[in-house]
Protein backbone atom coordinates (compact mmCIF):
# COMPACT_ATOMS: atom_id res chain seq x y z
CA UNK A 1 0.00 0.00 0.00
CA UNK A 2 0.96 3.29 -1.10
CA UNK A 3 1.57 5.46 2.50
CA UNK A 4 0.36 9.15 1.56
CA UNK A 5 2.33 12.71 2.28
CA UNK A 6 1.72 14.37 4.89
CA UNK A 7 -0.44 17.43 4.12
CA UNK A 8 1.17 20.31 5.57
CA UNK A 9 -0.07 23.90 5.79
CA UNK A 10 2.86 26.60 6.17
CA UNK A 11 1.90 30.20 7.23
CA UNK A 12 4.94 33.27 6.54
CA UNK A 13 4.54 36.49 6.95
CA UNK A 14 5.74 39.30 4.98
CA UNK A 15 6.56 42.79 6.68
CA UNK A 16 9.67 45.82 5.60
CA UNK A 17 12.10 45.13 2.46
CA UNK A 18 11.69 41.47 2.94
CA UNK A 19 15.46 40.31 0.84
CA UNK A 20 15.16 37.19 1.92
CA UNK A 21 11.15 36.08 1.21
CA UNK A 22 12.21 34.40 -1.93
CA UNK A 23 14.50 32.25 -0.91
CA UNK A 24 12.17 31.35 2.53
CA UNK A 25 9.19 30.58 -0.12
CA UNK A 26 11.08 28.83 -2.63
CA UNK A 27 12.52 26.55 0.47
CA UNK A 28 8.96 25.92 1.77
CA UNK A 29 7.55 24.79 -1.67
CA UNK A 30 10.80 22.80 -2.04
CA UNK A 31 9.71 20.80 0.60
CA UNK A 32 10.03 16.87 0.08
CA UNK A 33 8.10 13.73 1.91
CA UNK A 34 4.92 16.57 2.33
CA UNK A 35 2.42 17.79 0.56
CA UNK A 36 2.75 22.21 0.80
CA UNK A 37 -0.02 24.48 1.07
CA UNK A 38 1.36 27.77 1.72
CA UNK A 39 -0.17 30.92 2.50
CA UNK A 40 1.94 34.41 2.63
CA UNK A 41 0.15 37.38 4.86
CA UNK A 42 1.44 40.44 3.55
CA UNK A 43 1.54 42.67 6.65
CA UNK A 44 3.11 45.54 4.67
CA UNK A 45 6.16 44.89 2.75
CA UNK A 46 7.58 47.70 1.55
CA UNK A 47 9.78 46.24 -1.44
CA UNK A 48 8.38 44.05 -4.57
CA UNK A 49 9.23 41.35 -2.50
CA UNK A 50 5.51 40.21 -2.61
CA UNK A 51 4.52 41.00 -6.04
CA UNK A 52 7.16 38.67 -7.92
CA UNK A 53 6.48 35.85 -5.89
CA UNK A 54 6.43 32.80 -8.15
CA UNK A 55 2.96 32.27 -9.33
CA UNK A 56 2.19 28.29 -7.96
CA UNK A 57 -0.62 26.94 -6.92
CA UNK A 58 0.22 25.96 -4.04
CA UNK A 59 0.65 29.62 -2.86
CA UNK A 60 -2.55 31.72 -2.04
CA UNK A 61 -1.19 35.67 -0.56
CA UNK A 62 -3.32 37.54 1.73
CA UNK A 63 -3.40 41.14 1.90
CA UNK A 64 -5.38 42.63 4.90
CA UNK A 65 -4.53 45.99 4.19
CA UNK A 66 -2.69 46.57 7.62
CA UNK A 67 0.00 45.26 9.71
CA UNK A 68 -1.62 42.47 11.77
CA UNK A 69 1.29 41.89 13.29
CA UNK A 70 3.05 38.20 14.08
CA UNK A 71 0.41 36.85 16.52
CA UNK A 72 -2.83 38.48 14.07
CA UNK A 73 -1.00 37.66 10.75
CA UNK A 74 -0.21 33.70 11.54
CA UNK A 75 -3.96 33.66 12.73
CA UNK A 76 -5.20 35.26 9.50
CA UNK A 77 -3.25 32.85 7.49
CA UNK A 78 -4.23 29.56 9.88
CA UNK A 79 -7.92 30.42 9.16
CA UNK A 80 -7.23 29.92 5.69
CA UNK A 81 -5.57 26.70 6.31
CA UNK A 82 -7.67 23.33 6.48
CA UNK A 83 -4.30 21.13 6.50
CA UNK A 84 -4.04 18.38 9.56
CA UNK A 85 -0.52 19.76 10.21
CA UNK A 86 -0.05 23.95 10.53
CA UNK A 87 3.85 25.05 10.31
CA UNK A 88 4.90 28.56 10.80
CA UNK A 89 8.40 29.72 8.90
CA UNK A 90 9.92 33.17 8.76
CA UNK A 91 10.51 34.98 6.13
CA UNK A 92 14.11 35.30 6.56
CA UNK A 93 14.33 31.64 7.63
CA UNK A 94 15.12 28.86 4.76
CA UNK A 95 14.22 25.32 6.13
CA UNK A 96 15.65 22.46 4.61
CA UNK A 97 14.20 19.66 2.08
CA UNK A 98 12.77 17.57 5.12
CA UNK A 99 12.45 20.38 7.49
CA UNK A 100 8.40 20.13 7.37
CA UNK A 101 8.11 16.05 7.44
CA UNK A 102 10.66 15.97 10.15
CA UNK A 103 8.16 18.14 12.20
CA UNK A 104 5.39 16.07 10.97
CA UNK A 105 6.84 13.05 11.65
CA UNK A 106 7.77 13.60 15.05
CA UNK A 107 4.27 15.07 15.54
CA UNK A 108 2.49 11.98 14.67
CA UNK A 109 3.28 10.87 18.66
CA UNK A 110 -0.29 11.93 20.17
CA UNK A 111 1.46 13.40 23.33
CA UNK A 112 3.26 15.68 22.00
CA UNK A 113 1.58 18.81 21.31
CA UNK A 114 3.98 21.42 19.78
CA UNK A 115 7.33 21.41 17.95
CA UNK A 116 10.69 23.42 16.92
CA UNK A 117 13.44 22.76 14.32
CA UNK A 118 17.09 23.34 14.91
CA UNK A 119 17.03 27.00 13.84
CA UNK A 120 20.70 28.04 12.90
CA UNK A 121 22.46 31.38 12.21
CA UNK A 122 22.38 31.74 8.52
CA UNK A 123 26.02 33.70 8.34
CA UNK A 124 27.11 30.81 10.25
CA UNK A 125 25.16 27.34 10.20
CA UNK A 126 27.50 25.57 12.46
CA UNK A 127 25.65 27.82 15.51
CA UNK A 128 22.61 27.96 16.49
CA UNK A 129 20.06 30.53 16.66
CA UNK A 130 17.78 28.91 18.50
CA UNK A 131 16.83 25.15 19.81
CA UNK A 132 13.70 26.03 21.47
CA UNK A 133 13.46 28.90 23.88
CA UNK A 134 13.36 29.11 27.27
CA UNK A 135 11.78 30.55 30.03
CA UNK A 136 12.89 32.56 32.65
CA UNK A 137 11.03 32.47 36.68
CA UNK A 138 10.53 36.08 35.79
CA UNK A 139 8.98 35.58 32.58
CA UNK A 140 11.61 36.69 30.47
CA UNK A 141 12.63 34.18 27.43
CA UNK A 142 15.17 34.23 24.13
CA UNK A 143 16.51 32.57 21.32
CA UNK A 144 17.62 29.37 23.05
CA UNK A 145 21.26 29.04 23.23
CA UNK A 146 21.81 31.17 20.95
CA UNK A 147 25.43 31.28 19.00
CA UNK A 148 26.60 27.80 20.57
CA UNK A 149 27.96 24.49 18.52
CA UNK A 150 25.00 23.03 16.51
CA UNK A 151 26.79 19.88 17.60
CA UNK A 152 25.94 20.14 20.94
CA UNK A 153 22.62 20.11 20.65
CA UNK A 154 22.20 16.81 18.42
CA UNK A 155 19.10 15.26 20.70
CA UNK A 156 15.80 15.55 20.80
CA UNK A 157 14.22 16.87 23.90
CA UNK A 158 11.26 18.79 25.83
CA UNK A 159 11.55 23.03 25.87
CA UNK A 160 9.79 25.38 27.51
CA UNK A 161 9.30 27.45 24.07
CA UNK A 162 8.87 26.60 20.52
CA UNK A 163 10.60 29.56 18.05
CA UNK A 164 8.32 30.69 16.14
CA UNK A 165 11.07 31.02 13.12
CA UNK A 166 10.47 27.22 12.84
CA UNK A 167 7.33 25.77 14.70
CA UNK A 168 4.70 22.51 13.55
CA UNK A 169 1.37 21.75 15.60
CA UNK A 170 -1.70 19.60 14.42
CA UNK A 171 -4.37 21.52 13.95
CA UNK A 172 -6.71 19.84 16.22
CA UNK A 173 -4.18 21.22 18.71
CA UNK A 174 -3.86 24.46 17.28
CA UNK A 175 -7.67 24.84 17.26
CA UNK A 176 -7.83 23.60 21.20
CA UNK A 177 -5.30 26.43 22.03
CA UNK A 178 -6.73 29.06 19.95
CA UNK A 179 -3.95 30.01 17.98
CA UNK A 180 -1.94 32.89 19.25
CA UNK A 181 -3.66 35.48 21.58
CA UNK A 182 -3.89 39.03 18.84
CA UNK A 183 -3.46 41.24 21.83
CA UNK A 184 0.32 40.09 22.14
CA UNK A 185 0.68 41.59 18.13
CA UNK A 186 3.99 40.66 18.32
CA UNK A 187 6.96 38.85 20.45
CA UNK A 188 6.34 36.28 23.55
CA UNK A 189 3.27 34.69 21.68
CA UNK A 190 5.24 31.77 20.85
CA UNK A 191 6.09 30.86 24.67
CA UNK A 192 3.04 31.75 25.06
CA UNK A 193 1.04 29.38 22.97
CA UNK A 194 3.62 27.12 24.65
CA UNK A 195 2.99 27.08 28.27
CA UNK A 196 -0.60 26.76 27.70
CA UNK A 197 0.30 23.71 25.41
CA UNK A 198 2.54 22.58 28.62
CA UNK A 199 -0.66 23.20 30.61
CA UNK A 200 -3.05 21.24 28.92
CA UNK A 201 -0.47 17.89 29.18
CA UNK A 202 0.64 17.74 25.55
CA UNK A 203 4.54 18.47 25.20
CA UNK A 204 6.47 20.48 23.79
CA UNK A 205 9.62 19.28 21.79
CA UNK A 206 12.80 20.10 19.90
CA UNK A 207 13.36 18.54 16.89
CA UNK A 208 16.84 18.73 15.56
CA UNK A 209 16.34 16.86 12.63
CA UNK A 210 14.46 19.78 11.02
CA UNK A 211 16.47 22.48 10.16
CA UNK A 212 15.95 25.88 8.91
CA UNK A 213 18.83 29.45 8.65
CA UNK A 214 17.72 32.09 9.83
CA UNK A 215 19.21 35.46 8.51
CA UNK A 216 18.60 36.53 12.14
CA UNK A 217 19.46 40.25 13.20
CA UNK A 218 19.05 41.44 16.83
CA UNK A 219 17.44 44.87 17.65
CA UNK A 220 16.44 46.65 20.35
CA UNK A 221 14.20 49.36 19.00
CA UNK A 222 11.47 51.42 21.54
CA UNK A 223 8.49 49.24 19.71
CA UNK A 224 10.34 45.92 20.51
CA UNK A 225 10.81 47.15 23.79
CA UNK A 226 8.11 48.12 24.87
CA UNK A 227 5.99 44.63 23.02
CA UNK A 228 7.87 42.67 25.19
CA UNK A 229 8.07 44.23 28.39
CA UNK A 230 3.89 44.05 28.08
CA UNK A 231 3.80 40.65 26.79
CA UNK A 232 6.10 39.60 29.29
CA UNK A 233 3.50 41.01 32.19
CA UNK A 234 0.52 39.90 30.41
CA UNK A 235 1.71 36.52 30.34
CA UNK A 236 2.74 36.35 34.18
CA UNK A 237 -0.13 37.90 34.71
CA UNK A 238 -2.35 34.55 32.88
CA UNK A 239 -0.76 32.02 33.08
CA UNK A 240 0.95 31.92 36.65
CA UNK A 241 -1.47 30.40 39.10
CA UNK A 242 -2.22 32.94 41.78
CA UNK A 243 -0.66 30.89 44.52
CA UNK A 244 2.91 31.15 41.93
CA UNK A 245 2.40 34.61 41.68
CA UNK A 246 2.30 35.59 45.12
CA UNK A 247 5.07 33.75 45.94
CA UNK A 248 7.00 35.53 43.21
CA UNK A 249 5.37 38.61 44.13
CA UNK A 250 8.46 40.37 46.11
CA UNK A 251 11.12 39.52 43.45
CA UNK A 252 8.82 40.04 40.47
CA UNK A 253 8.28 44.12 42.42
CA UNK A 254 12.18 44.26 43.00
CA UNK A 255 12.86 43.31 39.07
CA UNK A 256 10.50 45.80 38.08
CA UNK A 257 12.20 48.28 39.50
CA UNK A 258 15.62 47.09 38.04
CA UNK A 259 14.42 47.16 35.26
CA UNK A 260 12.81 50.54 35.37
CA UNK A 261 16.44 51.59 35.77
CA UNK A 262 17.98 50.00 33.07
CA UNK A 263 15.66 51.53 30.67
CA UNK A 264 16.34 54.90 31.98
CA UNK A 265 20.21 54.05 31.26
CA UNK A 266 19.23 52.35 27.88
CA UNK A 267 17.02 55.20 26.81
CA UNK A 268 13.44 53.18 26.62
CA UNK A 269 11.90 53.93 29.79
CA UNK A 270 9.05 56.12 28.33
CA UNK A 271 7.92 52.07 27.04
CA UNK A 272 8.29 50.57 29.85
CA UNK A 273 5.66 52.80 31.50
CA UNK A 274 3.84 52.77 28.81
CA UNK A 275 3.14 48.50 29.41
CA UNK A 276 2.44 49.07 32.68
CA UNK A 277 -0.02 51.58 31.81
CA UNK A 278 -1.55 49.31 29.16
CA UNK A 279 -1.61 46.37 31.95
CA UNK A 280 -3.82 49.03 33.84
CA UNK A 281 -5.98 50.22 31.29
CA UNK A 282 -6.74 46.38 29.72
CA UNK A 283 -6.91 44.85 33.50
CA UNK A 284 -10.53 43.61 32.61
CA UNK A 285 -9.13 41.97 29.24
CA UNK A 286 -5.92 40.41 31.11
CA UNK A 287 -8.38 39.25 34.13
CA UNK A 288 -11.02 37.24 31.36
CA UNK A 289 -8.35 36.06 29.28
CA UNK A 290 -6.76 34.79 33.14
CA UNK A 291 -9.78 32.65 33.81
CA UNK A 292 -10.04 31.42 30.66
CA UNK A 293 -6.03 29.74 30.85
CA UNK A 294 -6.43 28.82 34.04
CA UNK A 295 -9.89 26.87 33.74
CA UNK A 296 -8.49 25.23 30.82
CA UNK A 297 -5.35 23.69 32.28
CA UNK A 298 -4.77 20.43 33.55
CA UNK A 299 -1.25 20.26 34.45
CA UNK A 300 -0.50 22.10 37.84
CA UNK A 301 2.78 25.13 38.09
CA UNK A 302 4.36 22.79 40.36
CA UNK A 303 4.61 20.08 37.95
CA UNK A 304 6.20 22.50 35.26
CA UNK A 305 8.39 23.92 37.11
CA UNK A 306 11.79 21.93 35.40
CA UNK A 307 10.82 23.93 32.44
CA UNK A 308 11.75 27.16 34.28
CA UNK A 309 15.13 28.30 34.29
CA UNK A 310 16.55 31.21 36.73
CA UNK A 311 19.48 31.58 34.99
CA UNK A 312 19.94 35.13 32.56
CA UNK A 313 21.79 33.97 29.52
CA UNK A 314 25.02 36.19 29.74
CA UNK A 315 25.61 36.55 25.80
CA UNK A 316 21.95 38.03 25.41
CA UNK A 317 21.19 39.55 28.98
CA UNK A 318 24.73 41.15 30.45
CA UNK A 319 24.25 42.02 34.16
CA UNK A 320 24.89 45.23 35.09
CA UNK A 321 28.02 45.61 38.29
CA UNK A 322 26.46 43.77 41.11
CA UNK A 323 24.00 41.45 38.96
CA UNK A 324 25.60 38.87 39.68
CA UNK A 325 24.74 38.97 43.13
CA UNK A 326 21.17 39.95 42.77
CA UNK A 327 20.84 36.55 40.44
CA UNK A 328 22.05 34.68 42.98
CA UNK A 329 19.87 35.74 45.30
CA UNK A 330 17.21 35.46 42.71
CA UNK A 331 18.17 31.82 42.74
CA UNK A 332 18.17 31.15 46.33
CA UNK A 333 14.40 32.92 46.68
CA UNK A 334 13.09 30.50 43.67
CA UNK A 335 14.62 27.37 45.17
CA UNK A 336 12.20 28.51 48.31
CA UNK A 337 9.25 29.14 46.05
CA UNK A 338 9.23 25.74 44.33
CA UNK A 339 9.39 24.13 47.65
CA UNK A 340 5.94 25.31 48.58
CA UNK A 341 4.18 25.51 45.14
Amino acid sequence: MTVQPTEIGVVILAFGEERYLHQAVDAVLASTGVRVELILVDNGCTSDAVRTLPDDPRLTILTPGRNLGFAGGVNRGAAHLTTPVLALVNSDAVVAPDALTELARALAEPRTGLVSGLVRLADDPSRVNSVGNPLHVLGLSWAGHMGEPVTDHAERKPVASVSGACMAVRREVWDALGGFPDTYFAYLEDLELSWRCWQRGLRVEYVPTAVADHHYEFSRSPLKMYLVERNRLVFLATCYERRTLLLLAPALVAFELALLLVALRQGWARQKVHGWRWVVAHRTWIRRRRREIQAARHVPDRDLVPLITDRFDPAQFPLPPGGGLAEGALRTYWRLVRRLL
